[in-house]
């Protein structure tokens, strides 16, 4: 992506002539419950103008090629949407491109990711859930090493639901934005958003429900791991070591909270303070839920 520095609008779905067909012969004339609509070189560049927007990022929106049950003919079809993006933004320099990729197969996606990233992609589209695989699940490390070791940006977009519409409740009106959401969550409750730094991710749609259940999602993934501990930011602790180090030096000043005495929690705290020669004060609450409030 080149051009001049302005408005940059990273959500422009293309809907080349060879995917609308692809689509058409396999019975797709919807997208989320709606229509899929004209898409032209000429309408894009007017509403770009329109709008005050420098540059576009084009990418393929839901199903992306999930709907294709040949693997080989997914990356196919993957590959001639890349290449058409490509050199739609080699002509004109307005546009960018997130490359398509062949999920749910995760060796097919990683290799068609390196391919598209080396030949300029400006990241990748990554739809929350292919075919009821969630982005996110176990299994999908050698994609996000491709993307991490390029430091790639990654645009994560809903999909429809692994289940069945609600009557009268469109697709994109509510469940996108849930499919978002489910896939934030094992992100970060899978621990690939911090063993895989490098990735920038965008969640579209302001990040689906994400800001308005954070606090519920971050409970249920502190009560769902097997322990999590967390220290006050002031102390500037960011490791495990650095907390150990801190501890050793300032014996008896250190607290601990678990869901109770005599918990698996208290019990686990108690073995490591030993073998690591600290001594902190442990106060113990009446449950999980309490602790993880004052935290």
């Amino acid at each position: 992506m080149t051009g001049n520095p302005g408005r940059v609008d990273v959500h422009h779905h293309v809907i080349p002539d060879l995917y609308r067909a692809a689509l058409r012969d396999a019975g797709i004339g919807a997208a989320g419950g709606r229509e899929l609509p004209a898409w032209l070189t000429e309408g894009a560049v007017r509403h770009m103008a329109t709008l005050g927007i420098a540059t576009a990022i084009l990418s393929v929106s839901t199903p992306g090629v999930a709907f294709v049950r040949n693997p080989a003919e997914a990356v196919k079809l993957a590959q001639r949407l890349n290449d058409f993006s490509a050199s739609l933004a080699g002509e004109d320099a307005r546009f960018g491109w997130f490359a398509t990729l062949p999920l749910p197969d995760v060796t097919a996606a990683a290799e068609e990711a390196a391919r598209a990233l080396d030949a300029g992609a400006d990241g990748v589209t990554l739809l929350a859930n292919n075919s009821g695989h969630y982005l996110g699940e176990h299994g999908q490390d050698a994609l996000f090493a491709v993307l991490n070791e390029r430091g790639a940006v990654a645009f994560v977009h809903p999909a429809e639901l692994p289940a069945p519409e609600v009557d009268g409740v469109p697709p994109f009106a509510a469940d996108f934005l849930l499919d978002t959401t489910r896939a934030a969550y094992l992100l970060v409750r899978n621990d690939i958003v911090r063993r895989f730094p490098r990735v920038r991710f965008i969640l579209s749609h302001a990040g689906g429900f994400v800001p308005y259940a954070s606090h519920r999602m971050a409970i249920t993934i502190a009560a769902d791991t097997f322990m999590t501990l967390v220290v006050d930011k002031r102390l500037g602790i960011k490791s495990l070591k650095e907390f150990v180090d801190h501890a050793q030096k300032h014996p008896g000043q250190m607290s601990y909270g678990t869901p109770g005495a005599g918990t698996s929690f208290h019990f686990n705290n108690v073995v490591m303070a030993n073998k690591l020669g600290i001594r902190a004060l442990h106060v113990p609450y009446k449950g999980a839920v309490q602790m993880l409030q004052d935290v």
